[in-house]
């Protein structure tokens, strides 16, 4: 066994491209080049063939039509065309759209841009867990509303949203329903036909596949669902994504779908009795851990804790060169303030900014589940030992009330 060996529990951010995913898309590069679009020689009626095959693939995977799956470079294009899309379409009926605050960049900044082009965005305040209130978005409910978008699964936290009865609500006040599925899909069974979502953003590399590939999923009957497309040139992907198709990723996204399909339950059982293990020891062997977000409904592989008067940065770099993990999403971790999604979930700056996300996946072994506790626990009592404040905590003094001189 190789020590130095680096364990990767950052599978929220991306994950390893499945051997077997890489094998299906390798001719793809040399041996069948063509162009999907170019339906005047064998070139490229094999590269429509493999397209179609993915898109079957992926279809089967979320129980949806073929043709209602959109291709794009990713899921934040496909929240894009989504959200622009919708309000472009929709703009007679009205401009109101409703999101959570905990909700990934590229739906708040889609928002955000939006509000700009005359959109009025209401953003939900969530529940302590982390579900959103449903009394709450049924009062934000208005005549102009046109859109409720809500992620299926929260990218730093896991947890579930409770996806039918939100579909309910949306059908009951005849609002369309987008949802960012992408830490969802291939996970866990999604199926946004059964719930009522409308629109769903989700991508190849959160799921083994390859990055720069991603699909929007349309619905197209009761209701039939239009988007403008916000890419034009060559009327690709049925009038709603212009481009020529990433045909090696397209496949590739297709056979992690469909192995995705295949070893979703088995390998959802394995990681969260992983996730459980590594959660269980670290709370039983540190003082002030907390877990962060709804337990009951979450992702099998994910967990959330915040290590109180421990700074995660300083916390990781203890263990950092043996262990991946994050401290937030791969999309604000260039950032230094605390995650907005904590902090929507109530937890104030300290226990913010002492969080650290376990995201495990596929390759994670039960071995380095062990080794990574070993190292956690290790870190979190180097960093204790090292801090007057742990010291002041530790002799009872109430941190609330101490005054602290400004420099």
């Amino acid at each position: 066994m190789n020590q130095n060996k680096l364990i990767y529990l950052d599978n929220n951010a991306t994950t390893p491209t499945d051997p077997r995913v890489v094998e299906a898309m390798l001719p793809f590069y040399t041996q069948h080049f063509g162009n999907a679009a170019s339906r005047n020689h064998p070139f490229g009626w094999v590269a429509e063939n493999a397209v179609d095959k993915a898109r079957q693939q992926i279809a089967s995977l979320i129980k949806a039509d073929p043709r209602e799956i959109i291709f794009t470079s990713g899921a934040t294009e496909a929240d894009n065309l989504g959200l622009k899309g919708v309000f472009e379409m929709y703009a007679r009926k009205g401009n109101h759209i409703i999101t959570l605050k905990t909700e990934h960049k590229a739906v708040l900044d889609s928002c955000k841009k939006l509000e700009k082009q005359g959109a009025q965005i209401t953003y939900l305040d969530v529940k302590a867990d982390g579900l959103v209130d449903l009394q709450e978005l049924e009062k934000a409910i208005t005549d102009k509303t046109i859109l409720v978008s809500i992620m299926w699964a929260n990218n730093e936290t896991g947890v579930i949203q409770p996806m039918k009865e939100i579909g309910d609500l949306c059908a009951s006040k005849g609002v369309l329903f987008m949802s960012d599925a992408t830490q969802a899909v291939g996970k866990i069974p999604v199926d946004p036909k059964a719930v009522g979502v409308h629109l769903m953003a989700f991508t190849g590399h959160k799921m083994y596949g390859p990055k720069g590939v991603g699909a929007l999923f349309v619905n197209r009957k009761n209701p039939r669902v239009k988007v403008t497309s916000q890419q034009d040139g060559g009327g690709h992907e049925r009038g709603m994504r212009s481009g020529t198709l990433n045909v090696p990723g397209i496949v590739g996204f297709g056979k992690a779908a469909e192995l995705a399909e295949n070893e979703m339950q088995a390998e959802a059982e394995r990681l969260s009795k992983l996730r459980d293990k590594l959660e269980a020891a670290l709370v039983s062997n540190l003082e002030e851990c907390y877990i962060n977000g709804n337990v009951e409904n979450r992702m099998p592989h994910v967990t959330n804790i915040s290590f109180k008067h421990v700074e995660g940065e300083g916390l990781m770099m203890t263990f950092n060169q043996n262990i991946g993990v994050s401290s937030g999403s791969a999309c604000t971790s260039a950032s230094l303030e605390p995650s907005y999604v904590l902090i929507a979930l109530g937890l104030g700056d300290d226990l913010a900014h002492s969080s650290i996300r376990f995201s495990l996946g596929r390759f994670n072994t039960e071995e380095e589940i062990d080794r990574t506790i070993k190292q956690v626990s290790e870190g979190v009592n180097h960093m204790r030992n090292l801090s007057p404040i742990w010291e002041m905590y530790k002799e009872g003094i109430d941190l609330d009330a101490v005054e602290w001189a400004e420099h």
